[in-house]
């Protein structure tokens, strides 16, 4: 399905191919030779998202492009099912893993590869050639790339990296205090989509 978001819609190389019940709103651009499979979400929520050739999307992925983070994929790259992309840049050649999460911000340099469940954290940088393994976790600039179990190592970085800022536009808080305002901004932005217009393909 495509869907005008904004005054925008989703353009497709005439050879890319977008399963029928995946989900382009906006300002997408999808390239030469991609796939998008059934249950995938590439959703610009104010900034763009832009696929190069040969890119293939796995069933219920979900790419967000945001206001302060456009995303942009290289050329063949694979991004698994279940995995989510924020407002992020990825290099060309690059496995993104079924269920691997990257965050606003966030660059992941060409031939990369990010295993199952691995998480890249906001304004993070994954070097060239770096491997994530299954559930680690890549943090910093050029990023640490840490075991879950290192909970303290990987907040000393993460938390200057300052997330609410980041994906938010808040000053940390505790949860309690910062949830209403968040929410509050959030409902309004998403709000947005009442006015989206499916767009009928020709």
């Amino acid at each position: 399905m495509l869907v005008e978001h904004r005054g925008k819609r989703p353009q497709v190389d005439r050879t890319a191919y977008v399963a029928p019940n995946a989900v382009l709103c906006g300002d997408v651009r999808v390239g030469p030779s991609c796939r998008i499979l059934f249950g995938a979400v590439l959703t610009a929520e104010g900034g763009p998202v832009t696929l190069d050739e040969g890119c293939i999307v796995m069933e219920n992925a979900v790419i967000r492009g945001t206001k302060k983070h456009e995303v942009r994929i290289g050329k063949h790259c694979l991004v698994g099912p279940r995995a989510y992309l924020s407002g992020c840049h990825i290099e060309d050649d690059v496995f993104v893993s079924t269920g691997s999460t990257v965050f606003n911000g966030a660059r992941i340099g060409t031939g990369a590869e990010l295993r199952v469940n691995s998480v890249v954290h906001v304004d993070s940088i994954v070097l060239a050639g770096t491997t994530v393994p299954i559930g680690w976790v890549a943090v910093g600039h050029p990023a640490e790339v840490l075991p879950p179990g290192e909970h303290a190592h990987i907040w000393a970085l993460q938390e200057p990296l300052d997330f609410p800022r980041v994906v938010f536009g808040l000053k940390r808080a505790p949860t309690r205090a910062m949830m209403p305002l968040l929410v509050k901004r959030y409902t309004r932005a998403l709000g947005t989509h009442r006015d989206d217009v499916v767009v009928e393909e020709e």
